[in-house]
């Protein structure tokens, strides 16, 4: 006679465990984390995405992984689709004001601020290597928030 698999109490199965992430798996997903900035050259906005699915998949194995995927996320949302939006602003502007002099006088302020999502992958590539040498890699701004957040 065979028996039925124990259940608790409410009726569902118990989940299975969670298994640790290796201290080199820990690192190389970090570095994905910071890495999947450079999503965001051929894809316009795969990379806040991929940085996400990263902290879901890994955030109960590792807290590692999942500092360093929620930073890389938050950052990207800043620098890449919130300075994308600034940038279309200032094109915008400048756009409208260059039938006066003024636009035209604002157009190499719209060309500085066409340079920060370059440097958002400049600095998502500095993250990468730090978090694949093993050192712990904190975004300006960001990741002193992001560990406060997911630490409570």
């Amino acid at each position: 006679m065979t028996s039925a698999p124990a259940q608790n109490p409410a009726g569902a199965t118990p989940s299975p465990p969670v298994i640790p992430l290796s201290s080199a798996d820990e690192r190389t997903w970090a570095m994905l984390a910071h890495l999947s900035v450079i999503a965001n050259l051929f894809t316009g906005l795969l990379g806040p995405v991929a940085a996400l699915v990263i902290y879901l998949v890994y955030r109960e194995r590792s807290r590692y992984v999942a500092y360093h995927a929620m930073q890389s996320f938050v950052f990207q949302l800043i620098w890449w689709v919130g300075g994308g939006a600034l940038i279309a602003a200032a094109w915008t502007v400048s756009g409208i004001l260059s039938a006066v002099l003024i636009g035209l006088l604002c157009m190499p302020f719209a060309c500085a601020l066409s340079l920060i999502p370059l440097g958002a992958v400049v600095y998502g590539i500095i993250g990468g290597i730090q978090c694949s040498n093993g050192r712990d890699f904190k975004y300006w701004l960001v990741g002193g928030w992001v560990r406060g957040t997911l630490t409570g």
